[in-house]
């Protein structure tokens, strides 16, 4: 089976949470983006990594407007709180119970 052809509008971003950025009261942080070929490679990334990937257009334009290493904004925080409460229920669902 052939791998999907990229799609060169395509656009991806990838957000970090590092523990000492939590404790520190600090936003997830913007890692990496890109578009197409780029976008492409991240998505792959993360899907080897078991990372969940979430399609939102309005999100991935909004975030590939910040610098990379940058802390999202407060007005990015109720949207990148769903996504990441959507990762949550999805690593709870996918964990095996004790």
């Amino acid at each position: 089976m052939n791998p999907t052809p990229p799609i060169l509008d395509r656009r991806a971003a990838a957000l970090g949470y590092e523990p000492s950025d939590a404790q520190a009261g600090l936003a997830p942080r913007l890692v990496a983006k890109g578009q197409g070929y780029l976008a492409d490679e991240i998505i792959e990334r993360a899907r080897a990594a078991g990372v969940p990937v979430h399609e939102s257009r309005e999100l991935v334009s909004l975030l590939m407007q910040l610098d990379l290493d940058a802390h999202i904004p407060p007005t990015l925080y109720v949207a990148v709180a769903e996504v990441l409460a959507w990762a949550y229920r999805l690593e709870q669902r996918a964990a095996p119970h004790a």
